[in-house]
């Protein structure tokens, strides 16, 4: 069975799920909007089908879909995801981070499930072929008890970067480097590492001009007593130099660099040979063109294998939900200057709202 799929939002984005679309066999892409006509108009182009600027006319044109992807950005996602599922009652995928406010995440979450919808959240960083293998490895058991869990992302977004869209680097529609570019690596870290229980953070805003930070840090308390460190910003000059997740244990040591958490750097286990060791150094590194990885083509295949066969997908609402808390969890210790506690209800987050 084939799935059809229209795009909404033509963005920075919309190459890598037009082109991961172009390979799946069993996708069919039949429309793409955007409300910027000249955006939608190029991805249409691009993609060869139709091209609208009212998510509305698209999908009354075009009763055949079955996945509406939310590409727009991230602080219009619930209003978007919302009133599609109630009026159209399609399954949705949306880009991350699903929401900026946790009461929107839960309102995505509840919408879909009274009109009976799947919500794919995209995490494409989990099917990277290094991150594959060390969430085998801690399924087995083969760290022993974990110690530290570290992300780095360290990207260089200039000034031009946030000027390219009004919405960017404003905290009611975008969100900081934690909520846009590190939020993949915070879902990572807390996939390997498990429940978070407390987090304190610090940051700042040093080489643009935005309402948000580009630079913040936090150290992370989870519930089996390991401790994760988050490192990122957009203040790398004068290009990107990491995107890094490091999990170390007793029984051994992982870490995965490259720009796109895609090459296995170090892999060193007391129960493994060398050999061992060399086989996954040389057999589980990805070349990605750009910090968006391979992942799209993975994630968007699990997607159509979920809905074809009714199977629950890597990452659905719960599970992006539980990433976008350990956020805003981060913002609140921020505002605070505090240890912030999970879980918790946002107060002094600065996600979501305007100034």
């Amino acid at each position: 069975m084939t799935i059809s799929f229209a795009i909404v939002g033509c963005g920075r984005i919309v190459k890598k799920h037009l082109d991961a679309l172009k390979e799946l066999g069993e996708a069919r892409l039949v429309a793409v909007c955007d409300v910027v006509a000249e955006k939608a108009e190029k991805a249409g182009i691009e993609a060869g089908v139709p091209w609208y600027t009212s998510y509305d006319d698209m999908l009354v044109k075009h009763p055949e879909t079955d996945v509406v992807s939310v590409l727009t950005p991230s602080g219009m996602h619930p209003a978007h995801v919302i009133d599609i599922v109630e009026k159209y009652k399609k399954h949705i995928v949306c880009e991350k981070p699903m929401a900026l406010k946790l009461e929107d995440a839960d309102r995505m979450i509840h919408t879909c499930d009274t009109n009976g919808v799947r919500l794919f959240i995209v995490k494409q960083n989990r099917y990277n072929l290094p991150v594959q293998i060390l969430r085998k490895k801690l399924d087995e058991g083969g760290f022993g008890k974990i110690v530290l869990g570290t992300v780095r992302v360290r990207w260089c977004r200039t000034q031009e970067y946030y000027d390219s869209d009004p919405w960017r680097g404003k905290w009611a529609l975008d969100g900081g480097v934690i909520a846009n570019q590190a939020s993949h690596h915070i879902d990572l870290l807390e996939w390997m590492l498990g429940e978070p229980v407390s987090v304190m953070a610090m940051n700042g805003t040093y080489l643009s001009k935005i309402e948000v930070d580009d630079t913040c840090a936090a150290i992370i308390r989870f519930s089996s007593g390991a401790i994760g460190i988050v490192e990122a910003t957009t203040a790398t000059r004068p290009k990107d130099l990491e995107g890094s997740l490091s999990i170390l244990g007793e029984k051994g040591s992982c870490v995965i660099g490259g720009f796109s958490v895609n090459k296995m750097i170090e892999w060193n286990f007391a129960d493994e040979s060398e050999t061992q060791k060399e086989n996954v150094l040389k057999n589980f590194n990805e070349n990605p063109p750009n910090v968006y990885g391979f992942g799209h083509l993975r994630y968007l295949e699990s997607v159509i294998d979920s809905i074809q066969n009714g199977t629950r997908g890597l990452v659905e609402g719960l599970e992006g939900r539980k990433s976008l808390e350990l956020i805003n969890a981060i913002y609140e210790s921020v505002e605070t200057g505090k240890e912030v506690k999970l879980r918790f209800e946002p107060k002094w987050s600065k996600l979501g709202k305007t100034r």
